[in-house]
Parts: C-alpha cells; sequence; structure tokens
C-alpha cells in the first residue's frame, strides 16, 4: 500500500473542520449522525475536538458491499434518529459519489431538522453523481480506493491510523484463506 495521508495530516485535518463547525453552531448543540461503519475513528476523534454541547447518533448506511465500486445504495431507514428541531452534522469517512449523503441530507430534512450540514474525511476529485456537496472536507483526494483510518476493503484495514492508497497487488493480502475444512466442502 501506498500512503496518502498521515496520521499528523489526519489530525490537523480534522482540528480544521472541527473549528469550521465550532465557526458555525457555537453555542447551539449539535446532533452528529455517524454514517457507519466507515466513520466510526473519524467521527470518534471529530466530536473530542468540538467544544459544543454534543449529542452522538449513528444510522447505517452503505453503497459498497465488499468490492472496491459502489453499488445500490442501502438505508436502514428504521435506525433514523429523531432529528426534529435539531442541527443536524453527518459524518462520513468518504464522499465517493455522493448518493449516500444527499440521500440522508434529504431525509432528514423531510424529518424536520432545524438545519443539515456534512462533514467528510475525504472527498475523491470527480466522482460525485449529486448536486450535494459536503460542507466540511478534511481532505480532497484523487479517485484512488483508500483504506485506513475507518476505511475498509473487505472489512479489513480499518484499522490503520493512516489513509493509504489499496493498489491491485495489495489485494492478494487482503483476500479471505479458504480454510482446508472449507475447501473441502466444495
Amino acid at each position: 500500500m501506498r500512503l496518502l495521508i498521515d496520521a499528523e495530516r489526519i489530525d490537523e485535518g480534522i482540528s480544521r473542520i472541527a473549528g469550521e463547525i465550532q465557526s458555525r453552531y457555537a453555542p447551539r448543540p449539535i446532533l452528529l449522525v455517524g454514517v457507519m461503519t466507515g466513520c466510526l475513528v473519524f467521527l470518534a476523534d471529530l466530536m473530542r475536538k468540538l467544544d459544543l454541547a454534543v449529542r452522538v447518533e449513528v444510522v447505517r448506511a452503505s453503497s459498497y458491499r465488499g468490492g472496491m465500486t459502489a453499488g445500490t445504495l442501502e438505508v436502514d431507514w428504521g435506525s433514523l434518529p429523531v432529528v426534529d428541531g435539531q442541527h443536524v452534522v453527518l459524518v462520513d469517512d468518504i464522499f465517493d459519489t455522493g448518493q449516500t449523503l444527499s440521500a440522508l441530507v434529504t431525509r432528514f430534512r423531510e424529518l424536520g431538522a432545524q438545519s443539515v450540514a456534512s462533514a467528510v474525511l475525504l472527498s475523491k476529485q470527480g466522482r460525485s453523481r449529486v448536486e450535494l456537496v459536503p460542507d466540511f472536507v478534511a481532505f480532497e483526494i484523487p479517485d484512488l480506493f483508500v483504506v485506513g483510518y475507518g476505511l475498509d476493503y473487505q472489512d479489513q484495514l480499518r484499522h490503520l491510523p493512516y489513509v493509504a492508497v489499496l493498489e491491485s497487488q495489495d489485494l492478494e493480502m487482503t483476500e479471505p484463506k479458504t480454510s482446508e475444512r472449507d475447501s473441502k466442502e466444495t
């Protein structure tokens, strides 16, 4: 894997957007809504940098399921928090096609949020398929498949403290190993 953004730069980027969020909302309370599962590391670090009254919720939404390209968006609409009258900041790991955040922003507005904004760790250049532009972006990146700092490939590599480019030769390292028992059953 090739390092794209090291841990120190990630911390600086999150500090910067925390300051932007602080400037927009202080002293009003906000509701941070993390888009599971990739946002967890970013969400935890972001909320610790905010000096506001913060409530935290999560929603399960995904268009990636085990591969490297976006598929059909699936949202667990039943898991949405009560947002009526709240200032909502949706927190996601990466803005790729934008379909996930666009759908969630629209839905939270329909549910009566007082305001809805979005904060993303990464925004891929040239991939958006929607009119929505994230309000807070830590880093713009080229159109590469990245892992680490919450981003995964087949539920692996989320634990890395940096963001790295996953290249084709890296894929065999992350492929699940078939056990001897599994191979006998096939």
